[in-house]
């Protein structure tokens, strides 16, 4: 379809579609610190669903938390707080394929040009909650100076000088504290970022009362989040943009699917109604095992099909779950290895494990394996080791499947260099890049190398992999009758065997 896309004006409160442009007049009950794709296909569409309901009746504040995010937050500014959520894909067999114009941002602060009216914001009565996605890195401490009217760069940093300023307004009131509900991906979240604002406290000698305050009358809470936010369609937007009859460069996509997992109180729920508006939100005393089943289900048969998917030439998950041979595999390798290997509810644990089979088959989503790959060594270490050594613990012989699949990560990092980068080989010969940490991968070079002039067997070569405690965190040598089965299969795919021969044959 051929259009001028100057004809065309981008989305405002003006656009014709948008529905509850009044939402955006709702007091501010929420500061999120996040502009990007996630929390806008996840937190702000979750608001947006309450508030339609009639249940939140509340608006947020949203701010970048570093300088480079100036561009993405103007862009907020530019389009009155407004972005279309395209959800695609399939949930409980159906397909499902949604659009609508969210309108839940009645502020859009950048907070390294006003970051008085960022702390004004801290003097809100209203305000209720923060919600934060700064990426794992953003949430760690950094030694800074607080300094009169300069901005802070760090999350931890910003928000203590928010909460002291928050402090002082209202006088230490109890009844004025916060609940932090932090998205990134760390185990403990919610703890980390308390820990990190009462280290600030510490180091800028704030009075004793406020870090009270912060401990006593402020929630931190611990979070897992789950759903796949795809982003801006670049492909698509120009077609959909005509259709549409406007222009959205903060256009965001996402998969149905979607679980938060929040450490706290359940009465929380009734000041912020996410469950009572059906949403997939739970308020749990303990993350661990929806932390577990994730790594291991989720996580785990991403890093499984990685290194054996590059090696057989795919290059996306859609591929992997759409070739009957590695459909199999995978299913067989949740059903049967990994979920009998965790010791919580099984019909529920296989409920969820359809979920990700299913997830894994949306048509909407473009997940390279060569993004999945990268730490394949500390991926398997944390997501798939321990799912080998608990079904061995528990049945006396090794899982296939995880075997299979070990056997390819080692395949996988038969690597040379060249120009700086690390390249391996697939069984038809196509290259691709492996990336981990230097001392890893030069492992791999060098045990390569000595196996190819036959300065060493590939016994060897697997012993010396599975006994370097670098690697795993432990000596896996003592694991009965692993390395005769990772050489068995080893010695296949270097003789140019296809990973999966014979699997799923009686």
């Amino acid at each position: 379809m051929n259009f001028n896309k100057s004809q065309l004006k981008g989305l405002s409160k003006d656009t014709k579609a948008v529905q509850y442009s009044h939402m955006m007049d709702f007091p501010i009950k929420v500061l999120q610190i996040g502009e990007g794709n996630f929390l806008r296909g996840f937190f702000d569409w979750m608001i947006y669903e309450c508030n339609k309901q009639g249940h939140f009746l509340g608006s947020i504040a949203v701010t970048q938390p570093r300088p480079s995010g100036k561009g993405k937050i103007e862009e907020v500014k530019r389009q009155d707080g407004l972005y279309t959520l395209m959800l695609r894909g399939f949930h409980q067999g159906e397909k499902v394929e949604h659009t609508e114009i969210i309108s839940v941002f009645s502020k859009v602060i950048d907070p390294y040009g006003e970051w008085m009216e960022f702390l004004a914001l801290s003097e809100n009565p209203a305000l209720e909650f923060v919600v934060s996605n700064t990426t794992e890195a953003g949430l760690k401490y950094q030694p800074i100076p607080l300094e009169e009217g300069i901005p802070i760069e760090s999350f931890p940093g910003k928000l203590t000088a928010f909460l002291y300023h928050r402090y002082l307004h209202f006088n230490g009131d109890a009844e004025k504290g916060l609940t932090m509900l932090p998205c990134e991906l760390l185990e403990r979240n919610g703890d980390s970022l308390k820990q990190c604002v009462l280290k600030h406290s510490r180091d800028w000698d704030l009075p004793k009362p406020f870090m009270e305050w912060v401990d006593r009358d402020n929630l931190f809470l611990n979070s897992l989040v789950d759903r796949i936010v795809t982003g801006f369609p670049a492909n698509e937007a120009e077609k959909l943009f005509a259709s549409w009859g406007y222009t959205d460069t903060l256009l965001n996509t996402a998969e149905p699917y979607h679980l938060w997992a929040i450490e706290g109180d359940p009465s929380i729920d009734e000041r912020l109604p996410l469950q009572q508006s059906g949403l997939n939100v739970r308020w749990v005393k303990d993350l661990v095992p929806y932390q577990m089943r994730k790594v291991r289900i989720l996580n785990g048969s991403h890093t499984l099909m990685a290194p054996l998917g590059i090696l057989s030439g795919l290059e996306e998950v859609k591929q992997v779950i759409d070739h009957p041979d590695f459909n199999r595999f995978l299913s067989n390798a949740i059903e049967k290895e990994i979920i009998p290997s965790l010791p919580f509810d099984q019909n529920e644990m296989m409920l969820y494990g359809e979920s990700v089979l299913e997830r894994f088959k949306n048509p909407f989503v473009h997940h390279l394996l060569a993004d999945i790959s990268l730490n394949s060594i500390s991926k398997f270490k944390v997501r798939l080791l321990p799912t080998l050594e608990e079904y061995h613990m528990a049945k006396g012989r090794l899982p296939d499947c995880i075997v299979r699949g070990f056997s390819g990560l080692i395949r996988f990092y038969k690597v040379h260099e060249l120009k700086g980068s690390y390249i391996g080989k697939s069984f038809a010969g196509k290259v691709y890049v492996v990336k981990d940490d230097i001392k890893t991968i030069e492992f791999f070079k060098e045990q390569w190398l000595g196996y190819e002039r036959g300065e060493i067997p590939l016994r060897q070569l697997i012993e010396a992999t599975i006994s370097n405690q670098y690697l795993w965190g432990k000596d896996l040598s003592g694991i009965p009758n692993l390395g005769n089965e990772l050489c068995q299969y080893l010695e296949g795919m270097i003789d140019g065997n296809y990973p999966l021969k014979g699997f799923g044959q009686s």
